[in-house]
């Protein structure tokens, strides 16, 4: 047999200690994820809990399909309501002091909508309205006011 030296049995005692030492920490480690894993659940094994939370993690792939769904419906129902307004006042007549009439574009998210306009001279004030396709007039010929507010209103998003 070969004599080993007390400094070499101490150079292995050392190695064999730090070993031990890493393997204790490794098995601290998983002992605590395994800890975490099974908390609150009693007389489980670890199969089946790994099932569980499979089964959890698919039903929350079908809850978050499902509200992705209901999100795109929601925004292209959204583009059928009111989200751009243009408003612009005026003077059309010379004998009337201020600018007290005024054009009011209402326009949903494909630039459909309606122009409100509104002339008020001394003896009335008449509110009338053209409807609005696409941006663009439809049966109903724009003035220049109506047109800038139609333009001033595309301009917000």
């Amino acid at each position: 047999m070969t004599d080993f030296s007390s400094s070499t049995l101490l150079v292995l005692t050392l190695v064999v200690f730090a070993w031990l030492g890493a393997i204790t920490f490794l098995l601290v480690r998983i002992y605590r994820t395994f800890s975490r894993l099974t908390k609150g659940a009693s007389d489980k094994d670890l199969k089946t809990l790994l099932e569980e939370l499979l089964g959890q993690v698919k039903k929350n792939q079908e809850k978050d399909t499902d509200l992705e769904k209901s999100l795109l419906e929601t925004q292209k129902e959204a583009l059928l309501h009111i989200q751009k307004v243009g408003l612009i006042r005026y003077n059309p007549f010379a004998d009337t002091g201020g600018n007290q009439s005024f054009v009011l574009a209402l326009l949903d998210g494909n630039n459909n909508g309606v122009v409100i306009t509104s002339l008020h001279s001394r003896e009335s004030t008449r509110v009338f309205s053209k409807p609005v396709i696409a941006g663009k007039e439809s049966e109903f010929e724009f003035s220049k006011e109506e047109v800038q507010a139609i333009s001033e209103a595309q301009k917000k998003k």
